[in-house]
């Protein structure tokens, strides 16, 4: 039977590599607090896309979708949803948010995991929002000849509320007697989190944002400017192969959380760079913003689409994008490929 203890450090995670990405991120935590008190419109900015941009792939990840338009009215509040996906899109939104501005009076209870649940159904008709699973669930694969099995089999329903119980006390007591690196404890709840799979619906999307929620209580930022949803959905087939190699053995104590941990220290590194990488482009001293279109995409290797551009400078305008493209495609210093979405642009050589 499976037994939750976060007082040492798992053999699997003893290894250089655990902690090397470890002491790197907690490098860049060092750094993003100093730079936090820096540009604190592009900040703002950041934040503001990193919204739209972790609720769009959190449900992209689980099949839900909605035209880019919609998504960011969505996020915004600016509409109501016009269906099912819409609803659930519009529940993440509303917990992404509660997330971000109440972290800190957030404590992980059952009650608490259930009041979460219950809000990111509470625009759809289901009645499953709030309730752990009345059924049994299993975790299936897909061998190369196409025939599906089960992978894994989670906490059965009729064992989950206590489960849940004894999940959440472990955490507690590593946090409060600060046992084991808070960082590393809060990655192995949400491994274990994933692996009980708590809910009969959501349990993919609740478990990113409990990575956001414990992150933050743990004063790792970096979510709120650089989705690290999208960094997951960017490299999701790794994330559910991690996933797959951590939970071996895992009902009868012999997994090794090693892969999934490292796979996820992974993402938040990469977080952090790019928000240094965008912060970086931002401040270049009294450039213009013409000057920084340019910079980045002479910068960039390979092909850059308009939507990146945006993306990695969020504090310039659409307008001005498309201005700055147009000048710098009449001046040959950029050549444009492709049509329609297909659009990018890329930077001549030796101009």
């Amino acid at each position: 039977m499976r037994s939750f203890s976060y007082r040492t450090i798992p053999d699997g995670l003893l290894t250089n590599e655990t902690m090397n990405l470890l002491a790197a991120v907690h490098e860049s935590k060092g750094r993003q607090e100093l730079n936090l008190s820096v540009k604190a419109d592009v900040v703002d900015a950041l934040a503001a896309v990193a919204k739209v941009q972790s609720t769009e792939s959190s449900n992209r990840i689980e099949g839900i979708r909605t035209s880019g338009k919609r998504m960011r009215e969505i996020v915004a509040a600016e509409t109501h949803p016009k269906s099912r996906d819409e609803e659930e899109i519009a529940g993440y939104r509303d917990v992404l948010e509660l997330i971000h501005e109440g972290y800190d009076s957030i404590e992980v209870t059952p009650g608490i995991l259930l009041q979460l649940h219950r809000d990111l159904y509470r625009h759809t008709p289901s009645s499953l929002g709030g309730h752990f699973k009345i059924g049994d669930n299993e975790i299936r694969g897909i061998t190369e000849d196409g025939t599906e099995y089960v992978r894994f089999r989670p906490t059965p329903a009729v064992s989950t509320p206590q489960t849940v119980e004894e999940l959440c006390n472990a955490f507690a007591c590593a946090i409060e007697t600060e046992t084991m690196d808070a960082l590393l404890a809060s990655l192995l709840f949400v491994f274990d989190f994933t692996c009980v799979h708590p809910f009969n619906d959501g349990n993919g999307r609740m478990s990113r944002l409990l990575t956001l929620l414990l992150m933050y209580k743990a004063g790792y930022y970096v979510g709120k400017y650089i989705s690290i949803e999208k960094e997951i959905e960017r490299t999701k087939d790794a994330y559910y192969d991690a996933l797959a190699k951590s939970s071996e053995g895992w009902g009868e104590n012999a997994n090794d959380p090693g892969p999934f941990v490292r796979y996820m220290l992974g993402v938040i590194l990469a977080s952090y760079r790019d928000f240094e990488s965008r912060l970086a482009l931002a401040s270049r001293a009294k450039a213009s913003k013409p000057d920084r279109i340019e910079a980045y995409l002479r910068d960039h290797l390979g092909k850059v689409r308009k939507s990146e551009i945006a993306q990695a400078l969020p504090d310039i305008s659409e307008t001005t994008i498309e201005r700055t493209l147009a000048a710098l495609l009449k001046a040959e210093k950029i050549e444009k490929i492709g049509t329609g979405r297909a659009t990018a642009y890329v930077w001549r050589e030796g101009r």
